[in-house]
């Protein structure tokens, strides 16, 4: 009886001292493109395949051949419910398209700084050393961009679970600054669909 009260506890601790091993907290590297999906709001695999997908869709048609004209990216507007960081969407998207070498892009982000770095070189730099002034060249094209959102989900009514749709949909412009011209406006869509429990976790 005794041993079998032993045998009893060894088998309670050993279980108890797996089970805490599931609790354990661990980190560890994933790529990104090939993490699961946790849910059906935007994620980072949203983020790598839309700018892929957008980039390569507006380099099938643009710059005009025998040019590498230059951009100015404004931004992406967000216009979900959610709050998202569209300027990764946008910095993405202009970073492949600078990659591909066939556009450049003037820095408007920074222009600021910029105006306020030649201004201080103007007055502190010598003559030899300090940028010219009046010499930024002005962008041809400008790239601006919108994400929307549509969100529905599963009416009321006796059932264990609870649907929902996602549907997200990202358009870019590209527009002549000279002639105000949409010269090419390109989208993205993705519609994910998430099945929630009603009860439990």
């Amino acid at each position: 009886m005794k041993r079998l009260s032993s045998l009893l506890i060894a088998t309670v601790a050993l279980a108890l001292l797996s089970g805490c091993a599931a609790f354990r907290s661990s980190i560890k590297d994933v790529d990104p493109a090939d993490s699961s999906t946790l849910t059906a709001n935007y994620d980072q695999r949203d983020l790598l395949s839309w700018t892929d997908e957008m980039s390569n869709l507006i380099l099938k048609q643009f710059p005009p051949e025998g040019e590498k004209p230059i951009l100015s990216v404004f931004g992406i507007e967000n216009r979900t419910k959610q709050h998202l960081d569209t300027q990764s969407l946008a910095d993405t998207i202009s970073g492949k398209l600078l990659d591909s070498g066939t556009v450049q892009l003037t820095n408007t982000s920074r222009r600021d700084e910029l105006l306020r770095e030649q201004g201080f070189q103007l007055q502190n730099a010598t003559p030899e050393s300090r940028v010219a002034v009046g010499r930024q060249l002005g962008a041809k094209y400008m790239l601006t961009g919108s994400l929307t959102e549509i969100n529905s989900s599963s009416v009321r009514q006796v059932r264990v679970s609870k649907k929902e749709d996602i549907f997200f949909m990202l358009t870019c412009e590209i527009t002549d600054l000279e002639t105000g011209l949409i010269v090419l406006r390109k989208q993205v869509q993705r519609m994910r669909r998430a099945r929630k429990p009603i009860i439990g976790w």
